[in-house]
């Protein structure tokens, strides 16, 4: 694997064996401790980022690997001298071995691996793609129920901008006996295209306007915030709140995701409960992160 631009290159094979591979990782910590000896891994944020960039900075550590970060690029970088991606990318490249990438373009990734001598590392492009974030949001589901074939999944809050649902939603279609239910406001409804997706590969999309219309044996509540950064405009709060009166409607093997961070759709009164496993969500980014590095630097 060469680049990690998207969830749409992934097969259901190779995200076998990269889950095997982040098990491994997770038993056997010490066995990939200077896996990239020598290697160095530059971190570029062009927007704001906790988890992702910081769990990708203790994965290139844990796997003995050192890194140069520039956390704040749109303002820290030469882009503010009008210097384009493409050339912040080839001068890049000739710095590390591997370059991890966010950025507010939905195309960014694909422009950068088009010019870079070193592996790119898609960590968010805009409206478009996380797929770092689905592979460890699928990593967790699989976790919790040993599997993800006949998997049921709400898919709630901002379902236009919220790149991480469109990049789960890519690699839920690689399985099968898949639901997928839609809880929003009509502004954030799920694009077309997506709906779209779903249907050729077999799975049938429902569009819910409540609670009470998602199954309660429902596997996966997956939320998200309504992404501000993206539009224009005021479109108030979040609606649908997950918290314990909303919870306790569900199955006891119901779980929680989210991506992080918060607003206000997830309530802190079900932290404590164990079908809440948005944190467990976030740790598990270490694991699939040391896997994806050792897979494109070919250390697997």
């Amino acid at each position: 694997m060469k680049h990690v631009l998207r969830s749409g290159q992934f097969t259901r094979e190779s995200l076998e064996e990269l889950f095997k591979l982040a098990d491994d990782v997770k038993l056997n910590p010490k066995k990939y401790a200077d896996s990239l000896d020598g290697k160095i891994v530059s971190v570029m944020f062009f927007e704001p980022s906790t988890r992702t960039r910081m769990s990708f900075e203790s994965a290139i550590l844990r796997l003995g690997g050192k890194i140069i970060v520039t956390e704040n690029a749109g303002s820290n970088s030469s882009a503010t001298k009008g210097e384009t991606l493409e050339d912040t990318i080839r001068v890049l490249s000739g710095y590390c071995d591997a370059i991890v990438m966010r950025h507010s373009r939905d195309d960014a990734a694909e422009v950068a691996a088009k010019v870079s001598s070193v592996p790119i590392l898609n960590a968010g492009s805009g409206k478009g793609e996380h797929p770092t974030q689905s592979l460890l949001d699928m990593y967790t589901i699989r976790e919790k129920r040993g599997k993800i074939d006949g998997v049921k999944v709400a898919i709630l809050g901002d379902l236009v901008y919220g790149r991480t649902i469109h990049s789960l939603l890519t690699l839920l279609c690689l399985y099968d006996n898949v639901e997928v239910y839609g809880l929003s406001k009509e502004a954030f409804a799920l694009p077309e295209k997506y709906i779209t997706m779903l249907k050729e590969h077999g799975i049938d999309y429902k569009v819910c306007k409540s609670f009470d219309e998602i199954p309660k044996d429902v596997d996966v509540l997956y939320h998200t915030r309504i992404q501000a950064e993206r539009f224009e405009g005021d479109f108030g709060k979040e609606e649908y709140i997950i918290n314990k009166e909303i919870l306790n409607q569900f199955s006891k093997d119901t779980i929680v995701l989210h991506p992080l961070p918060r607003v206000n759709e997830i309530s802190d009164d079900i932290d404590d409960d164990p079908r809440a496993m948005y944190f467990k969500q976030a740790h598990n980014g270490i694991p699939i992160r040391m896997s994806l590095l050792l897979q494109v630097l070919n250390k697997a």
